[in-house]
């Protein structure tokens, strides 16, 4: 596939000699033509060459999502600079580190913002204010050649080491990338595409989806405005392409009614986050029967790789919703551990071949090297691990099946927590689901937060419940927790960071709390809690409803014989799940002393006992021979 033009600048120009008049941006009650548009960044573009920094380091622009920010993003294009966006909401601490790190040499702000940058900076960096530029300089357009090669952005994402990444994107890959996406969901001028993020890759990427192809690009602030105003500004705005993080389109339906259908709206894609066959349902069930569901996969560096069309008569087999097919000059290869390419039905990890890539990372040629690999047969070619695994289905369709990041050990089994967090999202009343790790003097675990759908609250045993019918027992959260709202970044991807500490209060449970009432049952309490760290437990609370699992199971035996020092039946302790139940048990049996002799020999039997050992008592336990 051929590249249509050199530079972003000039497909943009041509768009403008196209559609002088027609709406470009509108933001609120705002709304600029794409003339004007272009007059603006003009003005700007001749600001920054005037102040004649070094076109080695970017450009910062320091403004808040809106008109501003995208015409001061042309107008560094125009330049023939590249820039990179910082949003003057984030915390001052975070904003030197981006200005440190992407060693920018300029930066653009307005009358709101240039205080704190003066003082973010000690005033050493030179500022261009933005409403200083207003009909200071021509507004008519610039003769600069632009390669396209040229760097046209930094985009930092969150990285493993728990410092952002800073991608670099030029002209030739958002070009591509933005002809793919146009061909693909066939864009045109009389789109009207909501945006929602900012300083993200895809709030770039939809700002050029939109202004490289003359349609409209309509500004909606979540933050502020919330999802519950989001239904009615999309019919109210006639919305016909919406590009929504998952997340986001979860709590969107939670607020919709039965009559919501969204009648103007043609293509409604979800990203930033794994789409669910609940989410397909979601669809089915609030937006037009001609509006189409669409999936995909793609990142930063790599931008488009994969894409897949939902309508309403598609059926989709199993629990998966596919990534689709690999789009146009990409080529996606599965790598298993062993290095080789993955069959059919078999994952691997997701490695794009293209000439299509970024060039890598800022300043960080350790990260570019482990990341990208060079084409031997072809100097044009790289190749870029994605960190993403997949398979790919006998047609060709690949699956996604979660990160290197996202798999983990819990008790010696290899889980993927992109599995457990979709049999969460799956339970009817559970809007959405974010599963971490925790690591405890048991090992890792595994903590689950829920977002319940509007007056719906499922129960804590309702959920075990639930889980326990899909997934092996190692697979289910020690520790559930429900919010009202799963924390959300700027992009619209649930923030991990931003979730709270488990602490250890008593989950809740389908039966009230009851209070120990016998000497057994108040020392049972006191085994219990440091064994769950658990700060209450009622005694007849379950043991597993708690969060407690096989292996935590036969540590609580052990320590119960070891505290009454009594020749207890491991099956009856098995039996007997709650504090109450196990206190019977053990007046029972009061009479049945052992010496420490016997009580050590039993104990090491405990304690050898093997997961799949323990697991057996359990299913014993719930299915006993007839």
């Amino acid at each position: 596939m051929e590249d249509v033009e050199s530079s972003i600048p000039a497909r943009f120009e041509k768009i403008v000699a196209l559609y002088p008049e027609r709406l470009a941006i509108k933001e609120d009650s705002q709304r600029i033509s794409y003339a004007q548009l272009n007059s603006k960044a003009n003005r700007v573009a001749r600001e920054v060459q005037a102040h004649h920094p070094s076109d080695t380091e970017p450009v910062a622009i320091l403004l808040p999502r809106g008109i501003e920010q995208i015409a001061a993003m042309i107008a560094v294009l125009k330049a023939g600079r590249f820039f990179l966006t910082v949003e003057p909401s984030l915390p001052t601490a975070r904003i030197e580190w981006l200005l440190d790190h992407s060693r920018t040499n300029l930066v653009i702000t307005d009358s709101h913002t240039a205080a704190s940058t003066d003082a973010l900076r000690c005033g050493k960096l030179p500022v261009i204010d933005l409403k200083s530029t207003e009909g200071k300089k021509p507004g008519n357009n610039l003769s600069s050649r632009i390669e396209p090669d040229a760097f046209a952005c930094l985009v930092h994402t969150s990285g493993s080491t728990g410092e952002p990444k800073g991608t670099i994107c030029t002209h030739a890959t958002l070009l591509h990338n933005t002809m793919l996406r146009t061909n693909a969901d066939g864009l045109c001028p009389y789109d009207r595409i909501a945006h929602f993020t900012s300083g993200t890759s895809n709030a770039i990427t939809t700002t050029l989806y939109a202004l490289l192809n003359g349609a409209a690009l309509l500004l909606f602030d979540i933050n502020k405005d919330g999802t519950r105003r989001l239904g009615r500004w999309l019919d109210v705005e006639r919305v016909s392409v919406c590009m929504i993080a998952a997340p986001v389109f979860r709590t969107l339906c939670d607020d919709l009614a039965e009559d919501d259908r969204f009648p103007h709206l043609r293509l409604l894609r979800l990203r930033s986050d794994t789409v669910c066959q609940s989410d397909v349902g979601l669809y089915k069930r609030y937006f037009a029967d001609h509006a189409v569901l669409a999936n995909g996969l793609s990142s930063t560096e790599a931008d488009m790789l994969s894409t897949y069309y939902i309508d309403r008569d598609t059926q989709l087999s199993g629990d998966d919703v596919p990534i689709g097919y690999t789009v146009q000059d990409k080529e996606i290869l599965l790598i298993d551990d062993r290095g080789e390419l993955a069959g059919v039905h078999e994952i691997g990890e997701i490695v794009v071949r293209s000439k299509y890539l970024s060039p890598g990372y800022w300043h960080n040629p350790e990260l570019t090297a482990a990341k990208f690999k060079a084409d031997p047969g072809s100097p044009a070619i790289r190749y870029y691990y994605t960190g993403d695994f997949g398979l790919r289905l006998a047609d060709g369709c690949l699956v996604h099946r979660g990160r290197k990041d996202f798999r983990v050990k819990i008790r010696g089994f290899g889980v993927e927590i992109g599995e457990v967090e979709s049999a969460l999202r799956d339970l009817h009343e559970v809007q959405d689901a974010v599963v971490v790790t925790k690591t405890t003097s048991d090992g890792t675990q595994l903590v689950a937060y829920l977002a319940s759908q509007a007056r719906l609250r499922p129960s804590i045993s309702r959920i075990r419940n639930w889980l326990k019918n899909k997934l092996p027992d190692y697979m289910i959260p020690s520790t559930i927790i429900m919010l009202d709202a799963l924390p959300l970044t700027s992009n619209g991807r649930i923030d991990r960071s931003a979730l709270p500490e488990p602490g250890r209060l008593r989950p809740d449970l389908d039966i009230p709390y009851a209070a120990p009432r016998t000497e057994s049952e108040s020392r049972l309490t006191s085994i219990w809690g440091e064994v769950l760290s658990l700060d209450q437990i009622g005694t007849r609370d379950n043991f597993f409803e708690l969060g407690g699992h096989s292996l935590g199971a036969s540590r609580l035996i052990s320590r119960v014989i070891r505290d009454f020092k009594l020749d207890l039946p491991l099956r009856a302790l098995f039996d007997s799940p709650t504090i109450a139940q196990m206190a019977e048990v053990i007046d029972q049996h009061k009479e049945k002393q052992i010496d420490n002799e016997e009580m050590n020999r039993l104990l090491v039997e405990i304690e050898s006992m093997s997961e799949a050992e323990a697991e057996g008592l359990m299913d014993d336990r719930a299915n006993p021979k007839q």
